[in-house]
């Protein structure tokens, strides 16, 4: 994580970045099913209210971006462990993209945390580009307020840490992810996280792209 914001902020200073700023918003509904199988609905939801250089001009119009309809069915393969695959399909500007989503996650149990290691291979089709490939690795962790995990009516601290390589057309490219969350135990079904979504990519080979993303999630168990 220090190297993240270390490299971003050397980025900033000698290059003219580049930078987004908008909403993020997203529902998830989880269900549990038979024989250790799970599905999640995730529909998500991208909106743009600001862009531009960080010296430079700056635009505040509001653009909507794009929104995401993905599926993802789970298996548990072990005490700790699932291995996912699904969907998703995007609708952006008039164009349609599908995603094919390869996964696996594992859970190691600490003392007043939980680590979360998470493993996604996708392939991304459209009709205007060539086919992006991308090996993604995320380490996330939940620290709860009170006791060993987030009763009803308490709240929680989540934050995601997330490295993803793209290969399209043989062009390389890391983006690197942090998303610090402040969550909410509704009801024992239900869950509100409220936080910030950065990325920052291109900077490799060119001027760095910064996004940061208001991120408002809501889960639901059915």
């Amino acid at each position: 994580m220090a190297l993240c914001l270390s490299l971003s902020c050397s980025c900033i200073v000698v290059a003219q970045s580049t930078f987004q700023f908008g909403a993020l918003p997203s529902i998830n509904l989880n269900y549990k099913l038979r024989n250790n199988w799970s599905a999640n609905l995730k529909i998500e939801s991208r909106q743009l209210l600001q862009s531009g250089t960080f010296k430079g001009v700056i635009e505040k119009d509001y653009d909507y971006v794009l929104t995401d309809y993905a599926l993802i069915m789970a298996k548990k393969i072990g005490l700790n462990a699932r291995l996912s695959g699904g969907y998703l399909f995007r609708h952006r500007e008039g164009q349609v993209i599908h995603r094919l989503i390869q996964q696996y996650t594992i859970t190691q149990r600490l003392p007043s945390l939980r680590l979360t290691h998470r493993v996604v291979t996708d392939q991304t089709f459209s009709a205007n580009d060539d086919t992006e490939y991308r090996l993604r690795y995320r380490l996330a962790t939940e620290v709860p307020f009170n006791g060993q995990s987030a009763d009803p009516k308490e709240f929680y601290f989540k934050i995601n840490n997330e490295y993803l390589n793209s290969l399209q057309s043989a062009a390389y490219d890391l983006e690197i992810r942090l998303v610090p969350l402040l969550g909410y135990a509704a009801t024992e079904k239900q869950k509100l996280e409220f936080g910030m979504d950065y990325r920052v990519n291109s900077f490799l080979d060119e001027n760095a792209r910064h996004s940061f993303w208001i991120c408002l999630n809501w889960f639901i168990d059915m």
